[in-house]
């Protein structure tokens, strides 16, 4: 069968009946974002202010850097506990799965605060939002680490989730406003580098930590951090005034009229769900079910990261309909195995495959959002941030559930069953898209008996209904 092209790669000509259609991407391959043109006028179609010119050199890509690093850092927050469960638990005196509640419910306000913070501060300038969120995120990482009750905790817990949700959703389209437009694809992969780059490298790192010196002292430098990325976002972030405004009444009519936009959200649920069901209990799977000694775990969520990081880059450049039916299939077996062969070498191998595999995600989750919605990327990516937070929270949520409830295998082998559910949506996406396009083409046929071009509103329809 052949595979579908990726959501809105179709090279398209004018439509005589339609307005032109808005300026291409930017650079190229899947991590290029809409370049700083005059984009159409947003639903309110009430411009706020002038788009801020392109920061020329090193100072804008010391901005990009900065936003970067936020990003980093808010997603190593989110999920530091990932690798503490077992001595948090110990220390507070509460179960496995009830420490997972310390990535369920920052998850959980993620979710929600992507678009109320991204309607909520459509006047306000961009870069004060983002320096609020951030020093918020580093107070609450200071609380937790001082913490002597569980609540205390999960309430600094909450605050790393309005943060978390805020700040991605709002940094995601900043790129354009930062470097001059042949840079903005190269701008944008880096700062959405920050998402998989924390998830595979900043929960190892956090372990780490944790293990030489106590849970605490990794929140401690989780908060340290983020006080050293809220001086560089002061120092080299510019003014970033509103340049148009998104209403709560967009999202929802985004979903209804655009397919693609539903099946990728569909699909970041089910993939982000089953990931942290499984890997929000990595330490107790690989200690547990695996028999790895404990003095061991770092250094094997360490090569967890490095194979994630191989597998970004791997998945950077690809069709993200292929790439995540393969995630979604490859996992399937990976952690199904990982929850049924005992052995350390047998867990260890089977870590490293499944960082390799994950690391290309996030990259090809951002790539179907934006190419399935050009015309409404922010609004997309806002989507795409809330569904894979709230998917983090229910994973970690379900996770829990399985453990305490049934045993420790029981979290990878829900995950196994959800990225089987991927895979088959991805799978069903693609074969629908394929059949519309067909029957599209062979029904636009030009009086020379070649198929007509169609425009990007024309073509849309066939994703939208």
């Amino acid at each position: 069968m052949t595979e579908a092209p990726a959501p809105g790669n179709d090279a398209h000509s004018p439509d005589p009946q339609l307005p032109p259609s808005p300026a291409p991407l930017s650079g190229s391959g899947p991590d290029s974002a809409p370049g700083p043109s005059a984009g159409p006028a947003p639903a309110t179609g009430e411009a706020v202010a002038p788009d801020t010119a392109a920061v020329a050199g090193w100072r804008g890509w010391g901005a990009v850097g900065a936003v970067a690093l936020g990003i980093f850092c808010l997603i190593t927050s989110e999920l530091l506990p990932v690798g503490l469960l077992t001595p948090v638990g110990a220390d507070l005196g509460v179960s496995d799965g009830t420490a997972g509640l310390m990535v369920t419910v920052p998850g959980l306000v993620a979710g929600f605060c992507a678009p109320l913070v991204t309607v909520g501060a459509g006047r306000l300038d961009r870069r004060w939002v983002l320096v609020v969120l951030i020093a918020l995120m580093a107070v609450a990482n200071l609380v937790a680490a001082v913490a002597q009750g569980f609540g205390v905790l999960l309430a600094a817990r909450v605050l790393v989730g309005v943060s978390v949700g805020g700040f991605w959703a709002i940094a995601g389209g900043l790129a354009v406003r930062l470097v001059p437009a042949h840079h903005v694809g190269r701008a944008t992969a880096l700062v959405f580098g920050g998402v998989p780059t924390a998830s595979v490298l900043g929960v190892p790192a956090g372990t780490l930590l944790g293990e030489l010196g106590g849970w605490r002292f990794a929140f401690a430098a989780v908060g340290g951090l983020g006080v050293l990325t809220l001086a560089a976002l002061l120092l080299l972030l510019p003014p970033l005034p509103p340049t148009r405004t998104i209403t709560f009444a967009q999202l929802p009519a985004l979903l209804r009229r655009n397919r693609a936009v539903r099946a990728g959200v569909a699909v970041t649920f089910l993939v982000v769900t089953g990931q942290f069901a499984a890997y929000t209990f990595v330490r107790p799977i690989l200690q547990d079910v695996s028999g790895v000694n404990a003095a061991y775990v770092s250094t094997l969520l360490l090569g967890y990261g490095v194979a994630g990081v191989a597998g970004n880059f791997l998945a950077g450049a690809r069709d993200p309909y292929r790439t995540l039916f393969t995630v979604g299939a490859a996992l399937t077996v990976i952690l199904a195995s990982i929850a049924l062969v005992p052995g350390a070498v047998a867990g260890t191998v089977l870590l490293l495959a499944w960082g390799l595999v994950y690391g290309g995600v996030s990259v090809s989750l951002q790539s179907w959002m934006i190419k399935a919605a050009p015309d409404d990327a922010e609004a997309a990516s806002s989507l795409m941030v809330a569904m894979f937070n709230l998917a983090i929270a229910a994973g970690a949520l379900s996770g829990g559930l399985a453990v305490d409830g049934i045993s420790v295998p029981a979290a990878p082998l829900a995950g196994a069953a959800l990225m089987a559910l991927a895979a088959v949506t991805v799978r069903v996406t693609s074969t629908s898209r394929t059949a519309t396009r067909a029957v599209t083409g062979a029904g636009a046929v030009t009086g020379a008996g070649a198929p007509a071009a169609v425009s990007t509103r024309d073509a849309s329809p066939a994703d939208q209904r």
